[in-house]
């Protein structure tokens, strides 16, 4: 009869923990079908071809006339005095 009780207290976490699992990987999938959804609705947006990317770019010359910082001493130690 112990033993019996015994392998009954062993085994019920474990038989806990795999359906536990099941429903979490239903609600895992679940997430990400509506996430496929969404993206399916706004998917036109999402697209790279869509955007003028070359308006958005630099001009190699114009940062020439941006000065740089110059730091002196990076030494920290006198902060925390």
């Amino acid at each position: 009869m112990k033993k019996l009780l015994l392998l009954l207290l062993v085994a019920t976490p474990f038989l806990m923990a795999q359906n536990t699992a099941k429903t979490t990987s239903q609600k895992q999938l679940q997430k990400q079908m509506e996430k496929e959804k969404k993206y399916a609705k706004e998917g036109k947006f999402y697209q790279a071809k869509d955007y003028d990317f070359k308006s958005m770019q630099v001009d190699p010359k114009s940062l020439k006339s941006i000065k740089s910082i110059e730091t002196d001493d990076m030494d920290m130690d006198d902060v925390y005095d």
